[in-house]
């Protein structure tokens, strides 16, 4: 690749010293690299690299006996980052001849700017169990932070390329020398110089860790290993039992104290108090079997106050009760619905008029039986005297409950016992209808719009 790019270049100096014994006109196409009608300019460099966060200390646990202990448990020093590379010199080449057209000498490359301090690492987690809390006095710990690295100095922008002439005359004639056609005018043009590039930006430093942690348990024997949080698909309920536990912990202050004299720690440290044992069971009573909901989880979790929260997923509404006696908590699913079908709503007939206008919407999903739906309505009817879109909003606001009435999955709204201008429920009148349906299960809520917009037309009778 360099051998071709070594050869061109070679052909064009060659052809640039030909053209240079040739008139002004020509020496143009050489010397024009640097100087065009738009700004160009020296690449940007490249950015500073980010330095590598230290690590964190290491993480200890011991029975304390009385014996000294001497622990670092520091963590390291996070890595400075790298200066930004200074900006890329642009090519500066002879200024073009008297050219017919404004030039812009080329651009100074931007610096890279430096690379962001690495953060310092963490001092060390330190679990220790004893039966004779004096013997922690033994224990020397030094659980120090990491400091953060320097951030990376920006590099240097560099400087634009300068015009050698600054304006310069073109004259242009046009007919036949002698003849009273034959008319010239000047024309000024100008070189304007390349601008600096931008000196890059320094790098932020790293953010120093954070002091070892200690935690105390007045114990003999390790705690057992806690499942505080469990993940369960829907289709694996049936007759299973979700076992929880968690250890509890309480907050103090004060852990220099209780170390060794000199020990660098965090003053805030946990104290065991007790664990946490709960079991969990699931009852479906959702008419379409749980197999239906593969693709979707569970995920429940015991608290420290020995409660089991459930998360439900995002696009699953469920509904239920709980329950708890000794330590098994009961959530009886009585529904589980799909988020997309809550919003399934559609007008099925808009029919009558006068106080028995009604609008039929019908619920295409079916789940009219569980959620709690409401509606509100903006009611417009067209001037008559106006043009096509020349709508007046006669009603906005709730349909009371007592006008919608709900057989199985087909709602009624009696529009017509709404406070509307009897005017605007004659037959023959163009109205614009927008409800928003307001439907809810359990603490979560949607809402959906849905238009409708015709002539009311007076039931047929037989």
């Amino acid at each position: 690749m360099y051998k071709g790019l070594r050869s061109q270049l070679l052909l064009l100096l060659t052809f640039c010293l030909f053209t240079s014994l040739l008139p002004a006109s020509g020496s143009v196409l050489c010397s024009a690299v640097a100087y065009e009608k738009y700004e160009t300019g020296g690449s940007n460099s490249t950015n500073g690299r980010t330095g590598r966060n230290g690590l964190d200390g290491d993480n200890q646990t011991l029975f304390a006996d009385g014996s000294p202990v001497n622990l670092d448990l520091s963590g390291q020093d996070g890595e400075d980052g790298e200066d930004g590379a200074r900006g890329n010199r642009p090519y500066c080449g002879n200024q073009p001849n008297n050219p017919n057209y404004d030039i812009h000498a080329r651009n100074g490359g931007a610096g890279g700017d430096g690379g962001r301090g690495g953060d310092g690492g963490n001092g060390g987690l330190l679990t220790v169990y004893y039966t004779n809390l004096a013997d922690l006095r033994k224990i020397f710990v030094r659980g120090t932070p990491g400091d953060g690295g320097r951030g990376g100095r920006g590099g240097n922008g560099t400087v634009g390329c300068r015009c050698r002439r600054r304006s310069w005359e073109i004259e242009t004639c046009q007919g036949t020398p002698g003849n009273a056609d034959y008319k010239c005018t000047k024309k000024r043009y100008r070189c304007y110089d390349g601008k600096d590039g931008r000196d890059g930006s320094d790098g932020r430093d790293g953010e120093k860790g954070r002091l070892g942690i200690l935690s105390i348990v007045n114990s003999k024997e390790p705690l057992a290993p806690e499942t505080p949080t469990v993940t369960i698909n829907l289709a694996e309920l049936a007759g299973k039992k979700l076992n929880l536990s968690k250890n509890k912990w309480n907050i103090r202050q004060g852990a220099g104290s209780l170390l060794a004299p000199g020990s660098v720690i965090a003053d805030e440290y946990r104290e065991f108090a007790q664990r946490l044992e709960e079991t969990l069971q699931i009852v479906w009573q959702e008419k379409q079997p749980n197999g239906n909901f593969s693709n979707q989880t569970l995920k429940v979790s015991l608290n420290n106050n020995k409660q089991v929260e459930i998360s439900f997923p995002e696009d699953l509404w469920l509904a239920g009760s709980t329950s708890t006696q000794a330590n098994l908590t009961t959530f009886t699913v009585n529904h589980a619905i799909p988020k997309k079908d809550v919003t399934r709503l559609a007008v099925a007939e808009f029919a009558d008029a006068g106080e028995n206008l009604n609008l039929k919407i019908v619920d295409l999903a079916a789940k009219s039986d569980a959620l709690q739906t409401q509606f509100q309505v903006k009611f417009r009817a067209r001037d008559n005297y106006g043009g096509f879109s020349d709508y007046k909003t006669v009603y906005a606001g709730d349909i009371p409950s007592q006008f919608v009435t709900r057989d199985y999955n087909r709602f009624t709204l009696a529009l017509g016992k709404l406070k509307i201008p009897s005017e605007a429920l004659s037959p023959g009148v163009n109205v614009d209808i927008e409800v928003v349906a307001t439907r809810s299960l359990g603490e979560r809520s949607a809402k959906q719009t849905i238009s409708w917009q015709g002539t009311i037309r007076k039931k047929r009778t037989n």
